[in-house]
């Protein structure tokens, strides 16, 4: 009687996972929402329509990007976090997802309550001084920063933001300390650091290149553990002297706890398939970024490693929402 229990229990689950197999081949039988928590136009904008259209062509069905900007990110998020668990509503996450556990309370265990799925850009912040600096590299920030502690001013584009954390960071490995004057977004830092009220700011890479380009900033190095092919001269804050130091700003998706597998391994396989186009590896490196691709295992154990990073550097230098 309990072997003929046991039979039945098999097949039941064999014809339930067949089942469910046959519908997770069907995704997507209608369109795929993909939740922007940022306003339109800016970098997170810019790769998720971008890799909208190519999902919209591998997966056979239309892309939508939905904007939903508000709550530094997390108006958008939660309401992803929370939506059913079937594939049709992605969020698309940025590095400073890592960084808000430390600064704000969620309503949800950002880790535990997600389901990554790939990892979609990789890119380092560029670390740049006004011109009338005298500073040419990072080893003489760090000397001019030493010998005249609070007085250097850094830049970031809001308090807890993950430039300001970036920086915070540097300050605590370098062993300096800098005095923190936060702007409301990363363009009026950058236009106060190139007319000289600042004298640092750790910038988005496609954000500064111009301005350095120009001659109206100077950049010293990038934060990412390996240089970049944008800027092949300049040189890493780690092999300057901040040995292991190493920030990158990402992209991802994820979607709702409890995503079916199938559909976590189809997304991610045509996300994968458009991150390796030449025309995707260009496009993504004018805007001073790369692909970057994965698995969604190892995408939750960035997502996790960096999240400690991040409380830490926080509870070390009493950083707080504003």
């Amino acid at each position: 009687m309990q072997a003929l229990r046991k039979s039945l229990m098999l097949a039941l689950s064999t014809a339930a996972l067949v089942a469910f197999s046959a519908h997770a081949q069907k995704y997507p039988a209608k369109p795929v929402q993909v939740i922007v928590p940022f306003a339109p136009g800016g970098g997170s904008d810019f790769i998720a329509r971008f890799m909208a259209q190519r999902l919209t062509a591998g997966l056979g069905q239309q892309v939508i990007v939905e904007n939903k900007p508000g709550a530094g990110g997390m108006l958008g998020i939660t309401q992803g976090v929370q939506s059913p668990a079937d594939g049709y509503t992605l969020t698309l996450i940025a590095s400073s997802y890592t960084v808000n556990p430390s600064i704000y309370k969620f309503s949800f265990d950002p880790v535990a309550d997600i389901t990554p799925i790939i990892q979609l850009s990789q890119g380092p912040l560029l670390v740049v001084v006004r011109p009338s600096l005298p500073v040419k590299s990072t080893q003489e920030l760090i000397a001019l920063a030493k010998a005249k502690p609070g007085q250097i001013n850094f830049a970031s584009s809001g308090q807890g933001s993950v430039i300001h954390m970036a920086t915070e960071l540097f300050q605590s490995m370098a062993g300096v300390k800098m005095n923190h004057i936060p702007y409301k977004g990363t363009g009026p830092a950058l236009t106060d650091t190139i007319g000289g009220q600042t004298d640092v700011f750790f910038s988005s890479t496609a954000t500064a290149v111009p301005h350095v380009q120009s001659g109206k900033l100077r950049a010293i190095a990038v934060t990412s553990a390996k240089r970049i092919p944008a800027l092949p001269n300049v040189p890493t804050v780690s092999e300057s002297g901040v040995k292991g130091y190493d920030v990158i700003l990402w992209h991802g998706l994820i979607g709702p706890k409890g995503l079916p597998k199938p559909i976590v391994d189809r997304i991610n396989s045509e996300a994968t398939k458009a991150l390796k186009l030449k025309e995707t590896i260009d496009t993504l490196q004018n805007d001073g970024v790369a692909p970057a691709g994965g698995s969604p295992e190892q995408f939750r154990a960035q997502i996790q490693k960096e999240i400690g990073v991040w409380r830490k550097v926080a509870a070390d230098a009493g950083v707080k929402a504003e």
